[in-house]
């Protein structure tokens, strides 16, 4: 199964790119994890139950077959991706997850809490992001890179300081 992690802080065709890439991949399933918080990002102009039902809302118009999960709102805050690695294999014992992440969030990996045993103890698909070049740091980690990916140029960051393309928001 495949694990897709974000603040989703908007969703935009980034978001809905990976998605479908990974549908394609044959996964027998698709599961997007909806933070409420980022320890590394600034707060939002919605509430992380708002951006959850925005979340669930756009999967289930344009991907209704990915499922949304609100696991991290149940964990303790902050939320950091291992506890909720932990509590889905105890949840799940016997499913493989596969993490689905940014080239931007490999390149800064070792900033994550109990990093070492993510990069350990999950297999790690690295989507391709403009002006991040991680392939070296993927091979060390024994990451899989997407070089076939669709590369889409938009940030979450972008629409919310209005510099994206307005065709790549969804």
């Amino acid at each position: 199964m495949a694990l897709y992690f974000g603040t989703f802080n908007p969703m935009h065709a980034g978001h809905l790119a990976i998605l479908n890439y990974l549908r394609r991949k044959a996964f027998n399933e698709v599961r997007m994890v909806v933070s409420p918080e980022s320890p590394f990002k600034l707060g939002s102009d919605q509430t992380a139950e708002e951006r959850l039902e925005a979340v669930r809302a756009k999967v289930s118009e344009l991907c209704p077959d990915v499922k949304v999960s609100d696991v991290e709102f149940h964990l303790p805050k902050p939320n950091y991706t291992i506890n909720t690695l932990r509590k889905l294999q105890e949840e799940e014992p016997d499913t493989e997850f596969v993490i689905a992440m940014g080239a931007d969030n490999i390149a800064g990996i070792e900033r994550w809490r109990e990093w070492e045993e993510i990069v350990n103890n999950f297999e790690i698909w690295v989507y391709p992001r403009k002006g991040c070049y991680v392939k070296r740091k993927c091979k060390k980690y024994g990451a899989k890179y997407l070089a076939d990916a669709q590369l889409v140029n938009i940030s979450s960051t972008q629409i919310r300081e209005g510099k994206a393309d307005k065709n790549l928001m969804i």
